[in-house]
């Protein structure tokens, strides 16, 4: 029996986001390293395109682990199936006429819309799409996590120490 609600969010996703709930972080989450898995030789030549272009940035992010390999695998094939779908839809139309005389879409329209939904679900569990990038709070390095606002802001506070030894030297 499926659990209820949401699927949760891996811990390393939450500590991105600043854990906007507040929410106790699951200190015991298994941490694979974060080395990218190498490209599956079985992928199609596009799909293996989109793994090279992807891959080291989002190792540099921490968001791509060996263990990681087959779903971001799936996202590169799915790329290369819409790509392959859409390709065949510009060349040659999204309808024909049958041979009764009825006008139908052709199989790639469907093919790539369900690999662009395809897609959209890898992206939102990888960081691959804006709205899931927006969430990350990723420091400049590319691979700590910033603290939040308010640690910031403090930060830059002079202590009272400072104030009052200050004031007695002048």
């Amino acid at each position: 029996m499926a659990g209820r609600g949401r699927p949760p969010k891996p811990t390393a996703v939450k500590e991105l986001e600043g854990n906007p709930g507040k929410r106790p972080l699951n200190k015991n989450e298994p941490k694979p390293k974060q080395i990218a898995p190498k490209c599956p030789s079985w992928l199609e030549p596009d799909a293996k395109k989109e793994w090279r272009r992807l891959s080291k940035e989002l190792e540099a992010m921490g968001l791509l682990t060996e263990v990681d390999m087959a779903a971001f695998a799936g996202y590169c094939q799915a790329y290369a199936r819409w790509k392959e779908a859409e390709e065949f839809i510009s060349k040659h139309g999204s309808i024909l006429k049958t041979a009764s005389g009825y006008i139908q879409q052709i199989p790639q329209v469907s093919i790539a819309q369900q690999n662009l939904k395809q897609m959209r679900n890898f992206c939102s569990e990888l960081g691959l799409s804006p709205s899931a990038r927006s969430r990350l709070n990723i420091n400049n390095s590319g691979n700590t996590i910033e603290g939040d606002a308010m640690e910031e802001l403090l930060s830059n506070v002079p202590k009272a120490e400072d104030i009052l030894k200050k004031s007695k030297d002048e």
